[in-house]
């Protein structure tokens, strides 16, 4: 497992940044792509509430819009200590997560659990070309 230090603060900062004045639930995430680059996203809801843009969602589109198209791993922080991805999240993750993608889930004092893509998504759609490795 990687020093994991970068990506819990930088989903900590941009959490800070969220907008969430419905729920009042901050969220922040952190994805590192194999060549080590991080990027971030926040939550930013909307009064048409599906709408709204999770953090995991906002990272995907930010690191897609650089270039990358592989995750190999994820930090999500919120104030609760199971803060998980929500089930377009996951599959959104799964979509360009590695093989070995590990989900680090933290509240504001550090990680509390970390799950396998499997774990979270145990019978996700994926593309034929992920499936058979022929990507």
């Amino acid at each position: 497992m990687t020093d994991l230090n970068d990506l819990f603060e930088a989903a900590r900062t941009v959490r800070k940044r969220a907008y969430a004045p419905y729920s009042n639930f901050l969220v922040g995430a952190a994805l590192r792509t194999p060549d080590g680059s991080v990027f971030t996203g926040c939550n930013v809801e909307n009064a048409s509430y599906p709408v709204s843009v999770c953090a995991e969602g906002g990272a995907v589109s930010a690191m897609i819009s650089a270039g990358h198209r592989e995750i190999s791993e994820a930090l999500v922080i919120g104030d609760a200590a199971l803060c998980t991805p929500c089930g377009m999240c996951r599959q959104r993750l799964k979509e360009f997560g590695t093989d070995t993608l590990v989900v680090h889930v933290a509240d504001l004092e550090g990680i509390r659990r970390s799950f396998t893509m499997d774990e979270l998504l145990p019978a996700a759609f994926e593309l034929e070309e992920k499936r058979t490795g022929s990507r």
